[in-house]
């Protein structure tokens, strides 16, 4: 019997002993190879090959005592996935607590109003940690990539800051922005006002593109959707500078020329009526309603002050002079 109870009395302090050693290994620091530690965690990943990634990228730990932690906690399989990153001083347990709240290092992608389509490619291909998948593809196949065959691209996507998770494909951000665009779209056409000329939500987006464009001053920009509605509610042409540049693409070199005013392109609203095939650039939402509520103006003309701001005219006659006043100095 003396016997028995010592051997129970072994084994209690042992797994005491083991209880306490347990406790102070999740409250001690663990060691990492280097100051900071990355690590993508892949959809569907099993807890014990999170914990042997750890290890693999600098968690200097036994890898089998980690998963027994995940697995011992009772929040193995609420481990998020996602990337993230650690620095000294992070234990077992605030290891285990980031990934269960998934909270991850993001990165920022940011399309900026007014931009074009080929600006918005490059700000793509030099967003950190995002995964290239549309890198040389077609415009046209791109755009069936993410489900909208025979669409062009041009102001499809919505200028904002977009926060992505690192290995996240550009696809994944490009949809995001895409169907951003399509509610705000969407709900700007509910909300326009009656009566404007404009056949359906694609004409108002090419419209706010131009708006978007040719606002120099937040100030003016219902004046300046208002001359264009103006325009086409008279039959007469648009006369943008912003689509005939579009129209010359990379061949603009800064300087816009008569000859290029007179050079027909399908953008060339100088020399064709109505709008332009499709928008110009990314319109905001201040652009959009703009071109769904216009200001109340009989003008037809704006000329640029040479301040941000423009001079507005009704007739050619006051256009001219103020033409002449603001851009001609007389």
């Amino acid at each position: 019997m003396k016997w028995l109870l010592r051997a129970l009395l072994a084994l209690v302090l042992l797994a005491g002993g083991l209880a306490g050693s347990v406790w102070w290994w999740l409250d001690r620091p663990l060691p990492l190879g280097t100051a900071t530690v990355e690590l993508n965690i892949e959809p569907g990943t099993p807890p014990a090959e999170v914990a042997r990634a750890w290890v693999a990228a600098g968690v200097q730990t036994d890898a089998r005592l980690l998963y027994q932690w995940f697995k011992w906690s009772g929040r193995a399989k609420a481990i998020r996935a996602g990337s993230y990153e650690i620095q000294a001083g992070i234990n077992p347990r605030g290891l285990l607590d980031k990934m269960v709240r998934g909270e991850q290092v993001l990165e920022t992608l940011r399309l900026i109003e007014g931009w074009n389509w080929r600006q918005v490619k490059a700000a793509l291909a030099a967003a950190p940690h995002l995964k290239q998948t549309l890198a040389g593809l077609s415009d046209a196949d791109l755009m069936a990539a993410l489900g909208r065959p025979g669409l062009a691209p041009e102001g499809r996507f919505f200028p904002d800051t977009y926060a992505y998770s690192r290995g996240v494909s550009d696809r994944t951000v490009l949809r995001r922005a895409l169907a951003h665009m399509d509610d705000k779209l969407a709900t700007a056409w509910l909300q326009r006002a009656p009566d404007l000329p404009l056949r359906s939500p694609e004409d108002a987006l090419i419209l706010a593109s131009i708006v978007e464009k040719e606002t120099g001053t937040s100030a003016d920009r219902s004046k300046v959707a208002a001359v264009f509605i103006n325009r086409l509610r008279a039959g007469m042409l648009l006369q943008t500078d912003p689509t005939v540049i579009y129209g010359l693409g990379e061949a603009f070199d800064g300087n816009l020329r008569k000859r290029d005013l007179l050079a027909d392109t399908p953008y060339n609203t100088y020399t064709r009526s109505g709008l332009p095939p499709t928008p110009i650039a990314m319109p905001g939402v201040a652009s959009l309603q703009a071109a769904l509520h216009p200001a109340s103006t009989k003008a037809l003309y704006f000329v640029a002050r040479g301040d941000g701001s423009s001079e507005f005219s009704d007739d050619l006659g006051a256009h001219n002079r103020a033409v002449n006043k603001f851009q001609r100095g007389r």
